[in-house]
């Protein structure tokens, strides 16, 4: 396994490269920009799998890295001629015509492999949640800027008609100025066990699987299935439970239609907590500040089941659904579907008072494919979903998960980066990581 001094030598050397010297004049055989963009895949055995279907006939994928070759094996048929690996370090090193990667890991992986592609002056599309901990987010998207490199984070439902026009609905005066929001998940449960303890037993490592580099910056811990496949999203040391999975999609309406910055303080009610792992259920209270013409409010987050109060202004015209998000305000009531689905609104009447606005934002042709064409065309801003937008939004949810796992109202300071009420939380904002797998 490569040292992480040598690699970080490396990275830094490719980075410097990348940026001093234009692509068409390096005389190694890469394509245009107007051509097929050459990807890596890391993280390949689900959703980036999935991910890089997307990019089958288009793109040149060149470089698939998974430690589950078992787990990944549908995606390495599916791309014979890319170079195999499991270390995303070794391939960052090996393969210099990589010009973007593609991120679908444990959350928990997410900051160390994006940051170390962006240092070898990759561009970086990262499955959501963006990041793990608070000082990833702020450090990922420092990192974005700095080195004007293309980065998206995975949450689909932002290119989506629906979110574009609950923003310009709102702007318009649908529902007035917002007194109340909540969105809610019917997640964890029947997708992963939440609560969970740390089993005993100690079954032997499959034999397709590096469990040393899928435990990468997490603390050593004996293989076990709760862990993995895909069960790893409820403990604390690899996953960031149900808000990092799904209120990345159902509270994004609120933070783009509204231009949200961060909380000023956050609680949660909840199941009880188990040592290392989310509870069963929670309710987590967002409070923001008064912010122009619109005064301070609270959003509030629910998942396991623990659905929201309907609003009145529904009546008997709709229930709420498995995933969503509903906005009260002066005028009314605005209901948008999971993913930042279409928004309606209520009462009835509403909608018949309320004339549509012109679509003022611009459509987008895909997220992935949005993506893309911002790397080719090397314009960050044209990946509407851009560490830009996603790191300040990662960052303001994992303020949620901080009033979780302390059990107590946080008070954050957001240009400090710390809870103002409770020192002990660093702790939570800013994590260890093993040698080799750091984000500095």
């Amino acid at each position: 396994m490569m040292h992480r001094r040598q690699f970080l030598r490396v990275a830094a050397t490719a980075a410097v490269g990348f940026q001093v010297v234009p692509r068409h004049v390096l005389g190694q055989g890469l394509t245009p920009p107007s051509d097929k963009l050459n990807i890596a895949g890391i993280g390949v055995g689900g959703q980036g799998g999935g991910v890089l279907n997307d990019y089958l006939k288009t793109q040149n994928i060149v470089a698939l890295c998974d430690v589950d070759w078992k787990k990944s094996a549908h995606t390495l048929k599916a791309f014979p001629k890319a170079e195999q690996f499991k270390d995303y370090r070794i391939m960052l090193e090996k393969r210099r015509d990589i010009e973007a990667v593609m991120i679908a890991t444990p959350d928990h992986m997410h900051a160390p492999i994006a940051l170390a592609a962006l240092r070898a002056g990759k561009h970086v599309y990262v499955e959501k949640p963006m990041a793990h901990s608070i000082e990833e987010a702020r450090l990922m998207t420092r990192v974005a800027r700095e080195t004007g490199l293309v980065t998206q984070m995975g949450n689909n439902g932002h290119a989506g008609e629906g979110l574009r026009q609950t923003k310009e609905w709102i702007q318009a005066g649908a529902i007035g100025r917002i007194k109340e929001v909540r969105a809610w998940s019917d997640r964890p449960g029947k997708w992963w066990k939440q609560p969970v303890e740390r089993p005993t037993e100690t079954p032997p490592v499959p034999a397709d699987l590096d469990w040393d580099l899928w435990l990468g910056a997490a603390p050593q811990r004996p293989f076990h299935p709760a862990y993995h496949p895909r069960a790893w999203r409820g403990w604390f040391d690899f996953g960031t439970g149900a808000l990092g999975d799904m209120a990345v999609h159902n509270i994004d309406p609120l933070f783009y239609a509204l231009d949200l910055g961060a909380p000023v303080a956050a609680e949660c009610q909840s199941s009880a907590l188990p040592a290392e792992a989310y509870p069963e259920w929670q309710v987590i209270t967002f409070e923001f500040g008064a912010q122009g013409s619109q005064p301070a409010f609270k959003a509030y987050w629910h998942d396991g089941g623990k659905l929201p109060p309907k609003p009145a202004d529904l009546g008997n015209e709709m229930d709420l659904s498995d995933n969503g998000i509903y906005f009260i305000g002066e005028k009314g009531t605005m209901v948008c579907g999971g993913w930042s689905g279409t928004p309606k609104l209520f009462p009835e009447k509403r909608r018949d008072e309320f004339k549509l606005p012109p679509k003022t934002i611009a459509r987008s042709p895909g997220h992935r494919i949005e993506w893309v064409e911002a790397c080719k065309a090397r314009k960050p801003a044209a990946a509407l979903a851009g560490f830009a937008y996603s790191g300040p939004f990662t960052e303001a949810l994992l303020v949620g998960n901080l009033a979780t796992r302390l059990q107590q109202r946080i008070e954050w300071d957001a240009a400090a980066m710390r809870v103002k009420n409770l020192p002990a939380a660093d702790a939570l904002i800013r994590k260890q990581y093993r040698p080799g797998f750091g984000i500095v």
